[in-house]
């Protein structure tokens, strides 16, 4: 009687409805209660109508009639499964698989240098293959599920390295920090310079993403090969203290002619103006590059420049292997990226009008202008050049701070 009252088609709407709320063991002995009340062949009705295993529904049955009969304690609420029951873990069954699995991937100094794996990626993949040469019969899910066990995770590189070994990094940041305090208490500008990633001109790919009508990217070259606009070398001067940013975008070689050209175009169109009675600019610089600490030229056309101004140019560069740390970097260039990002620079024109609509939260107002003008690389100057300078190098690490005052200073003091 009960067994033409519910159909097939009952149990499995009926089993529908009710599997999404129910885990497995519930499941289990759902399907056993159908079973027990339809009778004979129970079983078989409710496995065809809802796809439970026979197996499982007489397990569910078998834990039904036992916990009535009182032979075996009910189950907690919070267990699914009797304690011990389901498949067995990976490591209990391969006792030694874990602990090849932390060799493997445990930093290299404590590793075997002639491990397969020293030199190659240790993706999943390559781990699970590894393990199955020494025997161990894994896939790459479960060396997921063990290294997560193990306290591993997905790690990029992190940049914290950086000019750590030099002993007096510290020390010349604060030297850095005191002078530019000091030059602002004066009412003299503090300057902070940098040449920003060349970019090719043309119609190239321009990394991030911006908001277009859907299915409508702009469409770009598919290789970077330098086309006939060649780079842009965009050369930022920065103000610390007015948050206002100068960038000279050279057409031709990135030199110590065009970085202190950039400076000089910085004075006459917004130095000048804003500093009427400077008495001494200062420079802060990285240690490489057209600006480097070593390179000749750069001093040498910074005399040039002190004697066209007639006011002392000090510069302090930052210590070796900092570059990232410079203030130009973090408080013009990053804004500049942002503000172009996802646009093809496809002419010079569109460089210039990107970078002067940058702009922050902060108030940073920035100026910029196309130099033509071409600069050669690989100029020498000779011991005589540098002789003739008016230079002179602090008691502090000379060789990074110094300052350039104008050469008929000399003669006026002689």
């Amino acid at each position: 009687m009960l067994r033409g009252m519910k159909t097939d088609a009952d149990l499995r709407i009926q089993y529908e409805l009710l599997a999404p709320q129910m885990n497995e063991r519930m499941r289990r002995e759902w399907a056993a209660t159908e079973a027990l009340a339809l009778g004979r062949g129970g079983n078989a009705i409710v496995a065809r109508a809802t796809g439970v295993a026979p197996s499982t529904i007489v397990r569910g049955i078998r834990e039904l009639l036992e916990r009535t009969s009182g032979g075996v304690p009910p189950l907690a609420r919070s267990r699914v499964r009797r304690p011990g029951a389901g498949r067995k873990k990976e490591t209990d069954k391969d006792p030694t698989l874990l602990a090849d699995l932390e060799s493997m991937v445990q930093p290299l100094s404590r590793g075997d240098p002639e491990s397969p794996l020293l030199w190659i990626c240790k993706s999943l993949r390559n781990l699970a293959h590894e393990l199955t040469a020494k025997g161990h019969s894994v896939g790459r899910d479960t060396v997921a599920s063990l290294l997560k066990s193990l306290g591993f995770s997905l790690q990029a590189n992190r940049k914290v390295l950086e000019g750590s070994h030099h002993a007096d990094r510290d020390a010349q940041f604060i030297y850095i920090n005191e002078r530019i305090a000091a030059q602002q208490s004066t009412g003299n500008p503090a300057l902070s310079v940098d040449t920003k990633k060349k970019e090719l001109v043309g119609e190239y790919k321009n990394a991030g993403r911006e908001w277009r009508p859907k299915g409508e990217p702009v469409k770009v070259d598919t290789h970077d090969f330098m086309g006939e606009l060649g780079r842009a070398s965009p050369y930022g001067v920065y103000d610390i203290g007015a948050n206002v940013g100068w960038v000279n975008v050279g057409i031709t070689a990135d030199t110590s002619e065009f970085a202190v050209e950039s400076l000089r175009r910085w004075w006459n169109f917004l130095g000048k103006q804003r500093y009427p009675n400077a008495t001494e600019l200062l420079v802060t610089a990285d240690c490489g590059g057209s600006n480097g600490y070593r390179v000749r030229l750069w001093k040498l056309q910074l005399q040039g420049l002190a004697d066209e101004l007639g006011i002392a140019i000090t510069v302090c560069h930052l210590p070796p292997g900092t570059s990232k740390w410079n203030k130009i970097e973090h408080r013009l260039f990053s804004f500049i990226t942002l503000n172009w990002r996802g646009k093809p620079l496809t002419d010079y024109q569109t460089i210039i009008n990107l970078i002067g609509a940058t702009k922050n939260s902060k108030g940073l107002k920035v100026y910029c202008t196309l130099d033509e003008n071409t600069y050669e690389k690989g100029r020498k100057v000779s011991d005589a050049d540098m002789a003739g300078m008016n230079l002179h190098r602090h008691e502090f690490h000379g060789e990074w701070n110094y300052t350039i005052r104008p050469r008929h200073w000399m003669v006026a003091t002689s």
